[in-house]
């Protein structure tokens, strides 16, 4: 299989070029061609020389994946899937709203994290996404040019996948590459502090991090990564950083009946975020098979947004998406690896 050249970022490709023999601007001329036009193939690039175009075919290829499903929600949001090189395959989830055209991108086939409610942890980890691989979710859709926004918030934690996650980024965010604003692009995360750490760093997009809860038993329980990565460590890494330049910090809360959803839960959430400007997304829950974890009713749901507003946190509540297909992470991907009369799984709502 031929190398992809879909993915490359500028240094390497003024490594190819300076390998090749060619001239340096070759390697900008190359990443404008990727990035900046819709081609699919080498030889589209009509001002590289024919021989230049041959040279650079024997060795790659764009590495472009159409996705093999789509399903198509009466709400407008679309889930594709891929197939992620026989390894498994990964979900891409378009969501148009109003004025945003959202892409929620995936980063790892399965996951290692085992969150209690979430399908994709079920399947077990499989691989890392390559740079390739994850823009290829953007590059190959029919929406790819009315985006405005993208979220790392789909199969797998983007820390457990740095350099392809900060790799892509780069390109995203490159005047060489896509040149998306970073404010545009928000990481969501269970909170794996290290890499955390490099992300606030060296990038400027927006962080989305998985709370769920301000308790740490209940937290451990939900995220059992937690008992690694404590949410006082998180919260104290972030407070060590400046975050006034113009970054977007948010706490994303999933809510679960009798479990997350009492004043105790505002007051100890008022006291852990007390100095750290955010805001809290609440997120409906949507049962997945294996738990026992249930959706709270809409009337407690607003009860808890009321109360946390009232301790000066902003909070909204997440719009459900896509609930007539399977949109809940992970759900379409199972089911693909599924054999068919195995499948039992019911439509869910797209939480993200």
């Amino acid at each position: 299989m031929k190398e992809a050249l879909f993915g490359k970022a500028l240094t390497e490709l003024r490594k190819i070029t300076q390998e090749a023999g060619l001239p340096k601007f070759t390697a900008m001329q190359i990443a404008d061609w990727l990035y900046k036009k819709d081609i699919t193939s080498i030889d589209e690039m009509h001002n590289l020389s024919k021989k230049v175009r041959i040279a650079l075919s024997q060795k790659f290829g764009m590495g472009l994946q159409t996705p093999v499903n789509v399903k198509s929600s009466t709400d407008g949001t679309k889930k594709y899937l891929f197939e992620a090189n026989g390894r498994g395959y990964i979900e891409t989830a378009f969501i148009p709203e109003r004025k945003r055209r959202t892409l929620c991108l995936s980063v790892q086939v399965g996951c290692k994290m085992g969150c209690l409610f979430c399908m994709t942890g079920k399947q077990g980890f499989q691989s890392n996404l390559n740079t390739n691989e994850i823009l290829n979710q953007i590059k190959s859709i029919p929406e790819n040019n009315q985006l405005t926004n993208l979220v790392f918030m789909g199969m797998g934690e983007p820390f457990d996948n740095l350099s392809a996650l900060m790799n892509s980024i780069e390109i995203l965010t490159s005047d060489w590459g896509f040149s998306w604003s970073p404010h545009r692009i928000t990481v969501s995360t269970i909170g794996i502090v290290p890499a955390m750490k490099y992300f606030l760093e060296n990038s400027l997009c927006h962080l989305a991090i998985s709370l769920h809860s301000p308790f740490e038993k209940e937290r451990r329980m939900l995220l059992p990564v937690s008992q690694k990565y404590p949410i006082a460590d998180i919260i104290n890494e972030l407070k060590n950083h400046d975050l006034k330049r113009q970054r977007r910090i948010s706490f994303e809360y999933i809510v679960f009946k009798g479990l997350n959803d009492t004043h105790r839960h505002v007051n100890e959430l008022a006291r852990l975020l007390n100095g750290i400007k955010c805001r809290i997304n609440l997120i409906r829950f949507h049962t997945i098979p294996g738990t026992s974890l249930e959706a709270i009713d809409e009337r407690r749901l607003q009860i808890f947004k009321f109360a946390l507003n009232a301790k000066g946190i902003f909070t909204t509540i997440r719009a459900s998406r896509g609930q007539d297909i399977d949109a809940a992470c992970g759900l379409l991907s199972t089911r693909e690896l599924m054999k068919p009369e195995d499948t039992k799984f019911n439509s869910q709502s797209l939480k993200i």
